[in-house]
Order: C-alpha cells, then sequence, then structure tokens
C-alpha cells in the first residue's frame, strides 16, 4: 500500500467558460468538482494505475465531509484528522483558449493538538505502506519545519518518503533527506539559484541536491519533460507533444506514476518514464489528478529518456 498525505486538503472546482472577463458578470455552462489537494491528486491517480492506496492529512467541516466521502465514491479510502473551520475551495478558470486562472483559498488553521495526531497517524499508516507520499502546501499552524518532522516519523520505521513541496517546506524537508524529491523548474531555481537559465545550470542544481543524500532528484520542466539524478547518473526526460485539456495536476500524475513504479520495483529509467508517463496522461483529461490508464500505456512508447554527462 501507498499512503499520501495532503496537509492542505481541498474541493477543486474547475470553471470552464467560452471567455472570461475580469471585473464583469461570466456564466458558467459546465462546472466540475473534485477532492484536491496535491496529495490527494496523487492518491487518485495511483488508483487508477491500479494501486492500493490511502489518503491522509487534515479536513475540517462540511467542505471535509465532501473531500472524504467522494474520495470513498472513487475507490479511494481514506483517514484523516479533523480539524476545526472548513478545507479549503480552490477554483480553476479555463477558457476557450485554454488559459488557466487559479483562485486558491488558504484553508483552516491547524491546532498543536492536530498536528500531534497527525504524527501518530503517519507512523501507524508507515508500518502498513511500502512508501509515503508528502504533497502540496502547508495550511496555517504549521509550522515550516513539520514535513520534516513527519519524514523522521516514516523512516523510523523504515519505509521511503517523496516529498512534493517547494519554498521554506521543501528547504527543511531535504533536512531530513526524503527518497525523492520532485520540484518544478521554478521552484528548484527559487530554492538555490534564481537566475539559472540553461539546462546546465538546472543539472548542476540536481547534483547538488543529489550529493545531499537524496536517492532521488527529479525537476519537471512543464512540456520540455524533466531532469533526474539517480544513483550518481544523470537523466534528460522528453515528452511527447500533447494537445492539451488541463495542465493542472500533471506533476502530481508524475509523482503518482514515480510511487507506482518505485513500490513495483522499476529500474530508474523505466521509473521516470512511467511518471512522465502518467504525468503526460494528466494533461489529456479536463479533471486535475486524473488519467486514463490507456493513454499511460499509449504515452510509455512516446517517451525518451537519455543519460547526460554532468
Amino acid at each position: 500500500m501507498i499512503t499520501t498525505v495532503t496537509l492542505n486538503a481541498a474541493i477543486d472546482k474547475t470553471y470552464y467558460v467560452g471567455r472570461f472577463d475580469a471585473g464583469k458578470v461570466n456564466r458558467v455552462p459546465k462546472v466540475l468538482a473534485t477532492p484536491g489537494g496535491k496529495g490527494i491528486n496523487v492518491a487518485r491517480v495511483l488508483r487508477q494505475l491500479g494501486a492500493e492506496v490511502k489518503a491522509t492529512g487534515f479536513v475540517g467541516g462540511k467542505n471535509g465531509e465532501f473531500i472524504a466521502e467522494r474520495l470513498e465514491q472513487q475507490g479511494v479510502p481514506n483517514d484523516f484528522v479533523q480539524v476545526e473551520g472548513e478545507s479549503r475551495l480552490c477554483l480553476n478558470i479555463i477558457d476557450a483558449d485554454g488559459a488557466s486562472t487559479e483562485l486558491l483559498e488558504p484553508g483552516p488553521e491547524i491546532p498543536e493538538d492536530a498536528l500531534q495526531k497527525m504524527k501518530v497517524k503517519i507512523r501507524e499508516l508507515a508500518r502498513e505502506s511500502s512508501l509515503v507520499v508528502m504533497s502540496g502546501s502547508l495550511p496555517a499552524g504549521v509550522p515550516d519545519g513539520y514535513y520534516a518532522e513527519l519524514i523522521r516519523e516514516v523512516k523510523a520505521e523504515g519505509r521511503r518518503v517523496l516529498l512534493d513541496t517547494s519554498k521554506t517546506p521543501l528547504l527543511r524537508g531535504i533536512e531530513a533527506v526524503p527518497y525523492l524529491i520532485k520540484p518544478n523548474e521554478d521552484e528548484v531555481k527559487a530554492l538555490l539559484d534564481p537566475d539559472a537559465d540553461a539546462e546546465e545550470d538546472l543539472c548542476r542544481q540536481v547534483l547538488s541536491l543529489h550529493n545531499r543524500g537524496i536517492a532521488f532528484v527529479v525537476v519537471t520542466l512543464g512540456a520540455r519533460g524533466a531532469i533526474a539524478g539517480v544513483e550518481g547518473r544523470l537523466y534528460r526526460i522528453h515528452t511527447p507533444k500533447l494537445q492539451a485539456v488541463n495542465t493542472v495536476g500533471c506533476g502530481d500524475a508524475f509523482v503518482a506514476g514515480m510511487a507506482y513504479a518505485l513500490e513495483r520495483g522499476f529500474e530508474p529509467e523505466a521509473a521516470l518514464r512511467q511518471a512522465a508517463a502518467a504525468g503526460s496522461a494528466n494533461a489529456l483529461t479536463p479533471e486535475a489528478g486524473n488519467v486514463r490508464p490507456e493513454d499511460v500505456e499509449r504515452l510509455l512508447a512516446e517517451i525518451r529518456t537519455e543519460r547526460i554527462e554532468a
């Protein structure tokens, strides 16, 4: 089993509009609402790929009830820590040209007792899991080093952790040496060198992080693929050109594909191709954190990896 952790769970609502005019009344002919937050997206894609998965994190209020109930309907068992207040609502407005405008609520403030309950729950779930995926932002009340605390709880049970976050929580999380991190290009630049532009610079950054003891360091580059450092080697992952429907959640699907592959013992290059295929497949569906297995299988044949020199 794979456990996913979403500390700032949400309801993701996607509005499809013919044209979005700021400052005016906009009619919305099509609306999709689904449980969201990066870890929840990972859990849903893992389930679609055929993995056994359980989702945890913080939820609150009626929105929290919707998140838990809808996940069960989607075949994703969950074991959340309940908090006061309402889980956040995140809006994604997509116009006819495919342009995306996101409005993200902050979510409830998490009290100290809930933080302690989560640490106990993570330890319990880690014992049942082959690996644990931690994804997304931290809600109010959660200290920047909390991911590092959770990583240490999981590692104490001898399990691997995949971490996908950004800014200070990523910097602090790295201190606990997770098994894998997956910043995107902007996130790794903000972390190490805002002036880095060339891929050679990104390669050096990947190796710098890899040399800190992190087994897998993957920097995703959107439609351009990814750069990865694995076992002292650098790889460039090339993805096919796609007619994207919705790019929100592609990074989460990438992480899900990687977790799926690692649990099954794939070799590094095969794991990277599986991850890239899942991330690309997400772009072909209207909802974030969704893939069609047949798309993943088809795209696998179109993903190319090459070994590159540092």
